[in-house]
């Protein structure tokens, strides 16, 4: 059964949505809505494989763990929250980018709740992240600029609430300023590895919306990767322009080979049912991606750097600024 959800906002934000779509235009509302991008999933991706796998492996695993970490706390709250989006409810307000395109927009446990905004929080989280690993000052213009259009273009699209955005933002911003601050408390990984957890596995017991399990699969399957990788991997990052785009282009066409075959299993009407099984399947299949991702693909870079001769170099944190 998908859940109603709650429905509660102030009068100005459904008056400030419905006049942004009526007065910006179709042409502003579409450039609008393209910054959606900059907080979706697979451009996420590219940049943490970018930073991973090819410039910086302890930038992308400081960014990759801020954002992740986001993300989990976002669908938690939520499921707490249940609000219902703006379009569900108000009949001025129009739907012009639903989160996920081939499920129906009404259906919540497909599309999410609304507050907080996940985009806002992912963008906030992840182009923060970069301005803080980096700790230079032009850094923050992106830092604050993308997450602000990301956030705009989300109350047009009519997918969120001004207050969600807002809700978003925070979220984000916390997640880069506790997360790098208890791991310099917690110098023992695994401590510090548990702990996240622990933060994030509660909402198996109440979450009913599919981004949670989505985020609490690819959290833990990135806590999981990390020491994998540290212990039998041991890749080293590369600056060779040709191999570091290939590196990023084969960590994308598996993600989707990964993505498409992991489903292979089960019928397309038990992944969209909705039902806590189907969920956990969701969960297990995240989790599996990023584990192969993060720990097992980068074997190739050290068989690619053998047979070509030149290896790759570690690359100190002071050396990816």
């Amino acid at each position: 059964m998908t859940p109603a959800g709650n429905i509660f906002a102030f009068g100005w934000e459904v008056s400030l949505i419905e006049w942004l779509q009526t007065h910006i235009g179709m042409a502003g509302i579409s450039a609008l809505s393209a910054f959606s991008a900059f907080g979706e999933e697979i451009l996420c991706i590219v940049i943490l494989g970018f930073l991973y796998w090819g410039w910086n492996k302890e930038f992308g695993k400081f960014v990759g763990l801020n954002v992740l970490m986001a993300n989990v706390w976002n669908s938690q709250i939520k499921n707490i929250a249940m609000r219902r989006r703006p379009y569900m409810d108000h009949e001025g307000i129009k739907i012009l980018r639903v989160v996920e395109p081939e499920a129906d927009p009404m259906n919540i446990t497909a599309q999410g709740y609304s507050f907080p905004s996940g985009h806002s929080t992912a963008a906030a989280a992840l182009y923060g992240s970069i301005a803080r690993f980096m700790k230079k000052w032009f850094w923050l213009i992106p830092a604050i600029v993308l997450p602000l259009l990301v956030g705009i273009s989300r109350i047009v699209v009519g997918a969120h609430y001004p207050t969600d955005v807002l809700g978003g933002w925070i979220l984000g911003a916390a997640a880069v300023v506790f997360v790098p601050l208890l791991r310099n408390k917690i110098r023992d990984s695994r401590i510090f590895y548990g702990l996240m957890a622990l933060t994030a596995i509660p909402g198996i017991f109440f979450c009913k919306s599919a981004d949670y399990f989505t985020n609490l699969g690819l959290f833990l399957g990135f806590l999981a990767a990390l020491p994998l990788e540290e212990k039998y991997v041991k890749f080293k990052n590369t600056r060779n322009p040709v191999r570091l785009v290939l590196r990023v282009l084969g960590g994308l066409a598996l993600f989707l080979i990964l993505n498409t075959v992991l489903k292979l299993p089960f019928s397309a009407a038990f992944l969209d049912d909705g039902s806590y099984l189907a969920l956990l399947v969701r969960s297990v299949r995240y989790f599996l991606i990023i584990v192969i991702e993060f720990a097992v693909y980068p074997v190739v870079f050290n068989l690619v750097d053998r047979l070509g001769g030149k290896p790759g170099k570690r690359i100190s944190e002071s050396e990816g600024k």
